[in-house]
């Protein structure tokens, strides 16, 4: 589980183009949507096509993607109890 959520740090800081952040400084369990990081809709739909196209996790419900992404760790659990190819 902890490569996961190395793995999607590093994923989210690159297609989020979050430049002031280093995978170290990357709180889990911090509130990723409306959070500090400034994360919008349009970033999420970005998440959303890195989810699927990686993992290939379909995320198609608004209620779903807002539990899934309410943290980085939220979305790893989700990513590894919905996916083959996820590894722990």
């Amino acid at each position: 589980m902890q490569q996961l959520i190395q793995e999607l740090k590093v994923k989210l800081i690159e297609i989020l183009n979050l430049q002031d952040i280093t995978p170290e400084q990357f709180d889990e369990n911090a509130q990723l949507v409306g959070g500090e990081m400034g994360i919008d809709s349009i970033d999420v739909l970005e998440m959303v096509v890195m989810v699927e196209k990686d993992y290939g996790i379909i995320i198609n419900n608004q209620e779903v993607g807002e539990k899934v992404f309410t943290s980085l760790a939220s979305l790893a659990l989700y990513i590894k109890e919905n996916s083959s190819k996820a590894s722990s």
